[in-house]
């Protein structure tokens, strides 16, 4: 089977934006008179959308401090990280090694590229423009551009009507079981990469079908395969 399609989500996969995810997490709490916590310790939580991270923070908060859940609002909170990432979006995002050529080579195959992350559409955007990817992508859906986001199936649905495609000749690439699972549930192949967020936890705990050490890695995969019905 060849691929005409391939999506690719954001944070952990094409770019690493840890430490301003991080970043913005720290300024949310220290809004709220919480002290900042380890940069590390919020890396490990990234993965399941930025206010689940938030949630689980906080439940680690609450535990060490009992006496602070009682005034505070979590929904608060939120709305302050969300303020705090309109501010950090961009400012220290850099693509991982490999991943412009990867995505050049595609597109130079006539592979049709998109970007699908749970960022909100405006965030996802100011990240690939100002880490020079925006213009590899003929769709970037965000997780506010439809009435649902990843897992559910009608993401990729959506993206491969909008590209006129095949579900069967599409793959979608991520770093967490988010991205497996929207892969799985929309009818596409689901690809990974090892080294982005998943909570902490290995990607191959997911199931995908395939695990690609590094982004050049499913450019030579597609394109061989394409060479191969193109003989």
């Amino acid at each position: 089977m060849s691929y005409d399609i391939v999506s690719f989500d954001l944070d952990g996969t094409l770019v690493d934006t840890a430490a301003e995810i991080a970043e913005a997490a720290n300024r949310a709490l220290q809004s709220h008179g919480i002290a900042r916590r380890p940069g590390e310790e919020i890396v490990g939580l990234i993965g399941q959308g930025a206010h689940q991270l938030m949630r689980s923070l906080l439940g680690r908060v609450f535990e060490e401090q009992p006496g602070l859940e009682a005034g505070l609002r979590v929904e608060a909170v939120l709305q302050s990280l969300d303020h705090h990432y309109a501010l950090t979006a961009g400012t220290s995002a850099s693509p991982y090694p490999g991943t412009r050529e990867a995505l050049s080579r595609l597109r130079d195959d006539g592979v049709k590229l998109a970007c699908v992350t749970n960022k909100e559409f405006r965030h996802a955007e100011r990240v690939l423009a100002v880490t020079g990817l925006a213009h590899f992508f003929e769709l970037t859906i965000g997780g506010d551009s439809l009435p649902f986001k990843k897992p559910d199936p009608g993401v990729l649905r959506h993206v491969v009507d909008a590209l006129g495609g095949d579900l069967r000749r599409t793959a979608h690439v991520g770093d967490s079981s988010t991205d497996v699972r929207a892969a799985r549930s929309a009818g596409v192949a689901a690809w990974a990469v090892p080294y982005g967020y998943n909570a902490g936890r290995p990607i191959a705990e997911a199931g995908p079908e395939r695990i690609f050490g590094r982004l050049l890695d499913v450019a030579e995969h597609v394109i061989g395969l394409r060479l191969s019905g193109r003989a």
